[in-house]
């Protein structure tokens, strides 16, 4: 029997980078492109006798923005959407809007050199197609349970951890489901350390948006950040981030070099600079997402007797991460949970690792 091939539609009001993604999605197989509009008008118009599986959707476009068309589709006929945005200021406080609204992946794009950028970045291109074909948008969109935003409040004074903390790595779905735990935590959480999946400058706009948002102090990890009971430090795109002990502190580094597991930053790498770093006590979390990245990471802080967590199958947008580090026996059957649970776990240990 053959398979149906993946349909794809483009709408950005760049006829380049319409070409250019034609281009290097269409040599794929099993991927088919089947139409590109300048603007979310014309692009309704034109999926309507054949609509697509996957959609790429710019954000800044005249007639009608990508964050609108984003909001309709969702509600009228939901289907998993590709952000393409360019890296430039607005497009990424957008683009951090779209996450909440459904949309299942972020991909940049730069002002110059599109058709270079888009072949250096093909990969990355067809991955995400991949993982957008296969997300359960039911669980991104509605099955996610709400969890209560908390009252605005001040946020807490930062304190020293005594060398425990929590690790969590998150890919295709990320996002949303890291806004959800966030939500759940108070003053008492350890020092959470997070690599996302996410373009360079995304992730300042993320941290923002959920240091804005949150009742604990999120921002876009710096060299040298410390790690304080009540911070949240997230791995900047396009740099590896590890923990490392510095006398009695532990403390986030930024790396440059390759891409490990085709991601950079890669959640294996910030998992092992745990292990490495031998804190008191440290909880790993892997979350939803595509691909492998992460389950060796997870497995080694498993044999260093770490607490370890994956998300189970059925809350994940992309069961696949998580997957990956059950089959290597990186969790027990004690620790595949549903993302609901999660946060419950993580106040848990907080409140139950040695003071």
């Amino acid at each position: 029997m053959t398979t149906a091939p993946i349909r794809i539609f483009i709408v950005d009001d760049s006829a380049l980078v319409r070409r250019s993604l034609t281009e290097i999605i269409s040599r794929e197989p099993g991927f088919k492109v089947i139409g590109s509009a300048e603007d979310p008008i014309a692009a309704e118009r034109k999926m309507q006798p054949e609509w697509p599986d996957v959609i790429f959707l710019d954000v800044e476009m005249p007639k009608m923005d990508g964050i609108t068309f984003l909001t309709k589709i969702m509600r009228e006929r939901p289907t998993p959407v590709i952000i393409c945005s360019s890296l430039a200021g607005k497009s990424q406080e957008l683009t951090m809007r779209a996450f909440s609204l459904g949309a299942v992946e972020v991909l940049a794009k730069p002002e110059l050199g599109l058709a270079d950028f888009f072949e250096a970045q093909r990969p990355a291109f067809i991955e995400a197609v991949r993982a957008a074909a296969g997300a359960k948008l039911k669980t991104l969109v509605s099955n996610i349970p709400a969890a209560p935003m908390p009252p605005v409040k001040p946020k807490p004074a930062l304190r020293s951890a005594s060398g425990r903390l929590i690790a969590i790595g998150a890919s295709t779905g990320g996002p949303q489901a890291i806004e959800y735990l966030l939500r759940q935590l108070d003053e008492t959480i350890l020092p959470i350390v997070i690599t996302q999946h996410m373009p360079e400058n995304f992730t300042r706009a993320f941290a923002k948006r959920l240091d804005d948002l949150m009742p604990v102090a999120v921002k876009e990890a710096e060299h040298g950040d410390v790690l304080l009971k009540g911070r949240v430090l997230i791995a900047p795109g396009g740099r590896h981030m590890r923990v490392k002990r510095q006398g009695i502190e532990l403390i986030v580094e930024l790396m440059d070099g390759p891409p490990v597991n085709r991601h950079k930053p890669s959640v294996d790498v910030l998992f092992r600079s745990v292990v490495e770093a031998a804190p008191e006590a440290a909880l790993g979390i892997l979350l939803t997402g595509m691909g492998n990245d992460g389950a060796r990471g997870l497995l080694e802080m498993r044999e260093a007797r770490y607490a370890t967590i994956a998300q189970d199958e059925a809350s994940s947008v992309v069961w696949g991460m998580p997957r990956e580090a059950v089959k290597l026996a990186a969790v027990d059957e004690r620790g595949i949970l549903p993302l609901e649970k999660i946060g419950a776990t993580m106040l848990h240990f907080a409140a139950h690792t040695r003071q």
